[in-house]
């Protein structure tokens, strides 16, 4: 399963990771510091879903995105 949405084809965004060390600021600490960063992945949340395409039935993997707009019509 490709974890794309098959509406929006929304995909996998590329990000980092932050090792952190440290107490903040607001707290009365000196600051946080970075020690590393790592590179990863942000997936969309997808979820299995029965759609009415045009008078079949199917299930689709859909983002919550799309459902929320009313992108869909649920069987």
């Amino acid at each position: 399963m490709a974890k794309v949405c098959e509406l929006c084809a929304k995909t996998a965004q590329p990000g980092n990771k932050y090792k952190r060390r440290g107490q903040i600021k607001r707290t009365g600490g000196a600051g946080s510091k970075i020690l590393g960063k790592t590179l990863r992945r942000f997936y969309p949340n997808l979820q299995r879903v029965k759609v009415n395409d045009n008078g079949t039935i199917r299930r689709a993997h859909v983002c919550v995105s799309c459902i929320q707009k009313g992108k869909v019509t649920k069987a």
